[in-house]
């Protein structure tokens, strides 16, 4: 029986990447994704620590990030921002986007890879908010003031530019077009400092994408067969080979055994051995 045109688009979309991520865990189990379980484990330990009457101010001292906050402190406290969760949203939704995101990334693309992305989306926000609240609300793509003092925390535009990252890589182009397309209907209806942060992500992702395929184009075009032929000498030989290289036993070329080089037909062509 003919699979149905769902069926179809779904094998082509996500075909290769469930066989990959399968695969994975069935061969290493949790020792293919290290990276996530910790990260899932961090999140859940801020989570815990910074609703305790004692926890809370120092979760704030080492992982908490607003745009008004000093640069440099902001920058400091960035990578560990990533893990902790917001306090006005439930804790399982983040800790399901790691989860799952984050665990598909590590499988797909490496842990350190999987970490560098997560922290250039992540500081993508980070900075973009520090932009619009400077810009202010005259501009586009300004934040009002009040924004600043919001604090600035999960791991939200982490997982947006790492769905990015690994759609583009899969070749899941539907995937991640829906992607792009939620979050600007979530800007669209909700004008919120965090969803105007995922756009951000998103865009530092793409940037980084493009810098990639340009760097891959130019190793490429550098790889390329010189004019002539890579590996051919100016005279047509095979690189390495010397110039009286023939077949045991071959008769010389166009001029008699023991005829001095210049003895031959004037204008005519080089030697091709």
């Amino acid at each position: 029986m003919p699979a149905s045109p769902l069926r179809r688009f779904a094998r082509r979309e996500w075909g290769g990447l469930a066989a990959r991520v399968r695969g994975a865990l069935v061969t290493r189990r949790w020792r293919a994704i290290p990276l996530t379980l910790a990260a899932v484990a961090l999140c859940a330990t801020f989570q815990a620590v910074q609703n305790q009457s004692w926890g809370y101010q120092f979760v704030q001292d080492i992982g908490s990030v607003r745009s008004g906050d000093p640069l440099l402190l902001s920058l400091v406290r960035t990578p560990l921002s990533l893990f902790v969760p917001a306090l006005d949203l439930p804790v399982w939704g983040a800790l399901a986007q790691i989860l799952l995101v984050f665990g598909i990334a590590e499988i797909c693309l490496g842990r350190w890879k999987t970490l560098f992305l997560a922290y250039v989306a992540t500081l993508s926000g980070t900075m973009y908010a520090r932009l619009g609240v400077a810009l202010g609300p005259g501009s586009p793509i300004g934040l009002p003031e009040a924004d600043k003092h919001v604090m600035d925390t999960g791991p939200s535009a982490a997982v947006v530019g790492l769905a990015l990252y690994v759609c583009r890589r899969v070749g899941a182009y539907w995937t991640g077009g829906a992607v792009v397309v939620a979050m600007v209907v979530e800007v669209i209806v909700k004008t919120n400092l965090a969803g105007k942060e995922h756009i951000a992500a998103l865009l530092g992702v793409a940037v980084l994408m493009l810098i990639e395929a340009a760097v891959r184009r130019r190793r490429k075009h550098r790889g390329q067969p010189r004019h002539r032929g890579e590996g051919t000498a100016h005279d047509g030989r095979v690189e390495g080979t010397a110039p009286h290289d023939r077949a045991e036993g071959a008769p010389p070329h166009d001029r008699g055994e023991g005829a001095p080089p210049h003895d031959r037909g004037e204008g005519a062509p080089p030697i091709q051995s």
